[in-house]
């Protein structure tokens, strides 16, 4: 009986194996890029807005607060909005014929609220809180970067899983004192530039975010003695160190110089500040912190 395949059949074979595996892999790999490209995230793209709203003028030209537009930034799940009449404030005494301001006029002429392209758009199904996120030393530079130099506001990061994921695995690189929180351009301390920082008697009703104080002047230019601290927020013995190491569960450890009088801390890396931060903010461990149900309610 004749063969019905040639032999080089079997070669045929193991080629089309080898290239068909090569393709399940490329596919693989091609549509975890083009799942993180901002084709698909939106990172980057500049969305048509009914007012070319800038942030460069209104926050750095002007000097315009985060706060004065976004009034429920630190006590709601969402900045908010401005209204028409908080844009009328300003603008019906100067621009008041300006073309780009006639969806304003209008808006405020009818009672109809201006539709807005939404930047930031999270998905249905994940709950995300802003005020926390701010009254827990988060920065607005963290997560919509540099938007005070945006003449067109943009999505700064992927707004992805991961990307939420590998803030909440180590918060510490993110986290700062409140009163730094609306400063754009907060690099975290270094050894040129230090930061010192006291903690103040618990009070109630006080969210413990506010009792942290922190200042980058030396709080004592006679360059006081350093002292040793035992535990975070504990009292300092009459000995004296240059450096003092503590740590604590999930969190590791954290170097910092401790002044005798006043009890300010002083830090050189933006990691002993976060992880300080960390503990003073009362903030979760990594595993509570990444369970599912802090954004999946």
């Amino acid at each position: 009986m004749a063969q019905i395949f040639d032999r080089s059949s079997n070669s045929l074979t193991r080629i089309s194996l080898v290239l068909f595996g090569v393709f399940l892999v490329s596919l693989g790999v091609t549509l975890n890029y083009l799942q993180r490209s901002p084709w698909v995230t939106k990172q980057g793209q500049r969305d048509p807005q009914p007012v070319p709203f800038s942030h460069k003028h209104h926050v750095q030209g002007l000097g315009l607060q985060c706060q004065y537009c976004h009034t429920s930034v630190e006590k709601s799940s969402y900045a908010g909005i401005p209204p028409t009449k908080t844009c009328m404030n300003c603008h019906a005494q100067i621009w008041t014929n300006a073309d780009l301001l006639a969806p304003v006029r209008n808006s405020w002429a009818t009672g109809q609220s201006i539709v807005w392209t939404r930047v930031h758009d999270l998905p249905d199904y994940v709950y995300f809180n802003h005020s926390i996120h701010v009254n827990k030393g988060i920065g607005c530079s963290s997560c919509h970067g540099r938007i005070d130099k945006m003449p067109l506001t943009y999505q700064s990061s992927s707004l992805q899983m991961e990307w939420c994921l590998n803030c909440h695995r180590n918060p510490a690189k993110n986290l700062r004192p409140t009163s730094e929180i609306y400063e754009m351009a907060w690099k975290g301390p270094s050894t040129l530039h230090p930061v010192w920082c006291s903690n103040g008697p618990t009070t109630p009703g006080t969210p413990t975010a506010q009792l942290v104080n922190c200042t980058v002047q030396d709080p004592d230019n006679s360059a006081p003695q350093v002292a040793e601290m035992d535990v975070p927020g504990g009292t300092a013995s009459p000995r004296f160190h240059d450096m003092k190491t503590w740590s604590w569960p999930d969190h590791g450890s954290v170097h910092a110089q401790v002044p005798v009088n006043p009890h300010y801390i002083k830090f050189t890396s933006q990691e002993d500040l976060g992880k300080y931060l960390i503990v003073q903010y009362h903030i979760r461990s990594p595993r509570q912190i990444t369970s599912c149900v802090t954004c999946h309610r």
